[in-house]
């Protein structure tokens, strides 16, 4: 699947193009060689560099038949994302499980070459793990987007399809929301931050070495049917985190060396026991054995941060 030429470039269908991820995919791909066509859930205008075709809601979509006709891979990267707490297991188990299987069922119908889901390491641990997190150990996911993600690579591992499965850890980049927006704000701000004192790594992964990522699983000449874990390869403490942020924006640091014991307490009586969590909990995943594909991140994490404060 290797891009050729113009006339002979691979068609990716991708799903969840509006997404965060999704608009991202949208603009590079096609930098890289690929043609797109965008399956939508209702009428939307895309880049003039793609097509588009509507399938409705992927729960019950239409027309796939035509929408995946002569494609070459599938990126799928909709579903219901885990920042929407409390929504019912169902609906996870729906849209992230059971609506990715369908879909791949129909890329296999189609003679897609490849089906290449965007996962998350939460399909294989918890928000925190006190080791470092590879393919090889265990799934044990911990709540209803983790299980929800986990079924439905399970439910891929079934098909006679070649897939792939990314799984994610916290994703950066222009646009990003959730805790990371909470972190840039952070930095962002004038004052001093108590939080000198947070030792615990996290790793992150730049929207730069996702894109890299997937070019590298889309282009691999062998059979993956895996997940494989994507991350920046070096895990950051929140202090670096913000030295790299402050220094985008032609800052120092700014950290107070503020006793855990005491931070835990101030967040506590704040009413924001769980942004402590965020904070003093580790999450380190090791990128090797999609490295040993050939995958080289583009950007560092300092600099991708460094980079994301400026814009």
């Amino acid at each position: 699947m290797n891009p050729v030429g113009a006339a002979n470039r691979p068609l990716i269908a991708l799903t969840g193009a509006t997404g965060f991820i999704g608009q991202c995919l949208l603009r590079e791909l096609p930098r890289r060689g690929y043609r797109l066509r965008v399956l939508l859930r209702r009428p939307s205008a895309v880049p003039m560099d793609a097509a588009s075709a509507v399938v409705g809601d992927l729960a019950r979509p239409q027309n796939m038949a035509a929408a995946l006709a002569d494609v070459d891979a599938v990126i799928h990267s909709a579903g219901l994302a885990h920042a929407m707490s409390g929504l019912p297991e169902d609906d996870y188990r729906m849209l992230n499980t059971e609506a990715t299987i369908g879909l791949a069922r129909a890329a296999q119908r189609a003679g897609a070459k490849r089906f290449i889901f965007l996962s998350s390491i939460r399909a294989q641990a918890g928000a925190t793990a006190d080791h470092v997190l590879t393919e090889d150990l265990a799934p044990q996911p911990t709540d209803a987007y983790g299980r929800s993600k986990l079924a439905a690579e399970q439910g891929l591992a079934a098909l006679d399809l070649d897939w792939v499965a990314l799984r994610l850890v916290l994703v950066y980049g222009a646009g990003v929301k959730g805790n990371m927006a909470e972190l840039i704000r952070f930095a962002r701000s004038p004052y001093p931050l108590p939080l000198g004192l947070l030792h615990a790594k996290r790793s992150l992964l730049a929207l730069d070495n996702l894109v890299a990522a997937i070019d590298t699983v889309l282009t691999a000449p062998e059979r993956l049917r895996r997940p494989l874990i994507v991350t920046d390869p070096k895990a950051l403490t929140i202090p670096e985190m913000i030295a790299a942020l402050r220094g985008g924006l032609g800052r120092r640091p700014g950290l107070i060396p503020v006793p855990l014991s005491l931070l835990q307490t101030a967040l506590r009586v704040a009413g924001r026991s769980e942004i402590y969590q965020r904070l003093a909990g580790s999450l380190v995943a090791d990128p090797s054995a999609l490295s040993r594909l050939g995958w080289a991140p583009t950007v560092t994490t300092p600099e991708a941060l460094a980079s994301l404060a400026r814009s």
